[in-house]
């Protein structure tokens, strides 16, 4: 095996016979955004070059890997430049057993690169670091901004004037109550992981909802209605279920409490904090919504099958529930147990770099330079910290940061995870209960994505390239 060949291996970790000609990004699950990065720093590191953003558009297929290593000035001709965040195409054509080929297609691995539809709800600028929600910058939101006007402007398409925001906060605290069986539902889950318990109880309210008449859908008024209730409801059974499994009856808010303070009451049992209000607040207000994530997708999916909205988010929150997606929230912040010291960041990232493990909090499939949404709860952290008088779960993960710098380039930057897990610990909140608080933040956006998808509905039907076998010969009894 050639020594470029040895090396992709290594990076990626995957055996040599793995080394076929149809190797490409997003090819195998190993060759991932974060995989293609660690094999441009091998290749930097190797060959003493730097690769810079065109280089990195190029060396997407083991063939031009291995053309440049050959010392070509270009890839192999059959490796197009492109965006590294868009998968190669499928190579060659798929034949079945007989060797008759089917027709050759370009495949989209994980639908990345592909755009389905139109949308007014959120803009991301991945080479810029940009993000607003229906025009407006994440700066101004997460410092201005209180979730519920967030949340209004999500749902209804506008920021709310006084009068706006005095009937949508009205409907908001209207809808906190939770059916008994929902509750004792929580109750009965108090042993299950926050989001687990989440996903199954916001199904269960779907059974508690007005009944339509048989054979009619819901409509986007009903839509609507339903998902500013999703958005209510969804933080009191986060609240209420971590209640029950810490013993204690939940402590209802006041009927006056804004968003954030109604959902630490109940969570804490207690009246929190002016400092801890504004973190969860603006937490609530960073994570509101992010675009056609795998979640929201996942949400408009549901609806383009004419699935209500509380079976839309149910299926949202399975999707955000997975360690790649909302639950690399809950591992990022194992990072500060880790490390435990600012001193140890930089032997730790060598450590994790040399196993061909990814550094949790760093790195995003859309942005190629700093999540704009990190600074936010970086500040969150800082103004905790200080308040306790203890910054050493910051400098750890600051130090992290530092260490990180190197591959900022190839855009591997601290995303919207790295600080989140911490601000939560600071308040005195278990780590499991990160994946649900940012799903209680991006209830709103999967609401405003699911209505988008309602007003001009279509069912979203993907397909497959078959590459299985073909014509064979169903085996008569004695053969079975």
């Amino acid at each position: 095996m050639s020594t470029v060949d040895q090396l992709v291996a290594r990076t990626l970790g995957i055996t040599e016979d793995r080394l076929t000609a149809d190797l490409a990004y997003q090819s195998i699950r190993e060759w991932d955004s974060l995989g293609h990065v660690a094999l441009m720093v091998a290749l930097e590191q190797e060959y003493g070059v730097e690769v810079d953003d065109d280089l990195m558009l190029e060396l997407r297929t083991l063939d031009a890997v291995r053309a440049f290593a050959d010392g070509l000035a270009a890839p192999a001709a059959d490796a197009p430049a492109a965006d590294p965040a868009s998968p190669a195409p499928a190579a060659g054509t798929a034949s079945g057993s007989a060797g008759a080929p089917t027709a050759a297609v370009t495949v989209h691995r994980g639908l990345e690169g592909v755009t389905f539809d139109h949308s007014a709800v959120t803009l991301i600028d991945g080479a810029e670091g940009t993000l607003e929600y229906r025009g407006y910058s994440i700066h101004d939101l997460a410092e201005h901004a209180s979730f519920e006007e967030v949340a209004h402007l999500l749902v209804h398409g506008h920021l709310p004037d006084a009068a706006d925001l005095e009937v949508f906060t009205k409907q908001l605290r209207a809808a906190r109550t939770l059916p008994a069986p929902v509750l004792d539902l929580a109750r009965a889950l108090a042993h299950a992981h926050p989001v687990e318990a989440l996903r199954t109880c916001v199904s269960a309210l779907g059974a508690f909802a007005p009944r339509r008449a048989e054979g009619t859908d819901e409509s986007l008024a009903e839509a609507r209605e339903a998902g500013v209730e999703l958005i209510a409801r969804i933080p009191m059974i986060v609240a209420a279920h971590h209640a029950f499994r810490s013993g204690r009856e939940p402590r209802w808010p006041r009927e006056d409490a804004g968003h954030a303070e109604a959902f630490l009451t109940v969570l804490l049992g207690e009246e929190p904090t002016p400092a801890a209000v504004r973190v969860i607040d603006k937490g609530f207000v960073v994570h509101a919504d992010h675009g056609s994530n795998a979640s929201a997708f996942t949400a408009r999916v549901a609806i383009g099958c004419r699935a209500d909205m509380t079976a839309a988010l149910t299926a949202a929150i399975a999707a955000f529930s997975g360690s790649v997606h909302g639950g690399a929230a809950e591992r990022a912040i194992k990072l500060v147990d880790e490390v435990g010291t600012p001193e140890n960041a930089e032997a730790h990232v060598a450590a994790l770099q040399s196993r061909g493990e990814p550094v949790m909090g760093f790195g995003h499939r859309v942005y190629r330079t700093e999540d704009p949404r990190m600074r936010h709860l970086r500040a969150s952290v800082v103004e905790l910290s200080e308040e306790r008088g203890d910054r050493t779960g910051l400098d750890v993960l600051d130090a992290v940061a530092a260490a990180m710098r190197p591959r900022q380039r190839h855009g591997v930057a601290p995303n919207v995870d790295l600080y989140a897990g911490l601000s939560y610990r600071l308040l005195g909140l278990p780590d499991d209960l990160a994946v649900a608080l940012f799903v209680i933040g991006r209830t709103a956006g999967w609401v405003a994505q699911a209505l988008e998808q309602h007003a001009n509905n279509v069912l979203i039907r993907p397909l497959l390239a078959y590459a299985g076998p073909r014509g064979l010969t169903y085996p008569s009894g004695a053969a079975r």
